[in-house]
């Protein structure tokens, strides 16, 4: 592989980033296989962070939520205004990224979120409740990492296999599905936290400290889960294998 190559794919990546799956990420952005590292060197935590995604779907997340708090403030607690402020920051982010060129599933899911959980703060007048929605899609996140490493389908392997168009040749590496079991965990772990501090939060009715916690636990969060995901992927695989952009067939017998 060139050097130059090299370069171009970090250029594209850089251009083409995104947070977090799916749930709560938003792994985007595949890398081309087609340019993958002849070895697991030191660019494999790089790249692993390239397939899943980068800063702006985490941005976009924590950004309607923040709107929301500070329409309620500024309107002397009106949960409608809130809502308003939240809704057209996610239909201005909508139009942004449609425009950009990003895949409209993933807009207008984004876009769904806000609207159901301005709906449901209209519905309750309880401001804290426009945050129910983030509460009960990282419960449910954690509890789907959960049942996909007890399983042997970990989630991670299935999103990073699915953007490098692997299919299933992933699961058959015993050494890979391992790591990508361990590695997984971190995922789960990730969930755990916001939904501990989402909970504590809520039940106070801190409807401030709820919306910082979502920003500090969006974007930072999810940067903190790749790189350290990638460090337990790499630990778990064995120093021979060739990493996770080239797994293993089993030998034919």
């Amino acid at each position: 592989m060139r050097s130059s190559d090299a370069g171009e794919e970090g250029g594209q990546d850089h251009r083409r980033g995104p947070d977090g799956p799916g749930s709560s990420g938003d792994p985007d952005v595949p890398g081309d296989p087609a340019r993958a590292p002849e070895r697991a060197d030191d660019t494999e935590p790089e790249s692993l962070a390239a397939v899943l995604g980068g800063w702006r779907a985490s941005t976009d997340a924590a950004l309607p939520p923040i709107a929301f708090v500070v329409g309620w403030l500024l309107s002397d607690s009106s949960v409608g205004w809130g809502a308003v402020a939240a809704m057209a920051v996610g239909l201005a982010l909508a139009g942004y990224r449609l425009a950009q060129g990003k895949r409209p599933r993933a807009v207008v899911l984004g876009l769904l979120g806000v609207a159901v959980a301005a709906v449901i703060v209209l519905r309750t007048g309880r401001a804290a409740d426009f945050f129910l929605v983030q509460l009960a899609t990282n419960a449910a996140s954690a509890l789907a990492w959960i049942v996909s490493i007890v399983i042997r389908w970990p989630l991670l392997g299935v999103v990073v296999g699915t953007a490098l168009r692997q299919r299933g040749r992933w699961r058959r590496d015993p050494a890979l599905l391992h790591a990508y079991a361990m590695a997984s965990w971190v995922w789960v772990g990730q969930y755990v936290v916001r939904v501990a501090v989402f909970s504590v939060l809520y039940a106070a009715d801190a409807v401030l400290g709820l919306a910082v916690a979502r920003a500090a636990l969006t974007w930072p969060l999810v940067a903190a889960c790749v790189a350290v995901s990638a460090w337990v992927l790499r630990r778990s695989l064995p120093a021979d294998h060739p990493g996770f952009r080239r797994p293993r067939e089993p030998a034919s017998t």
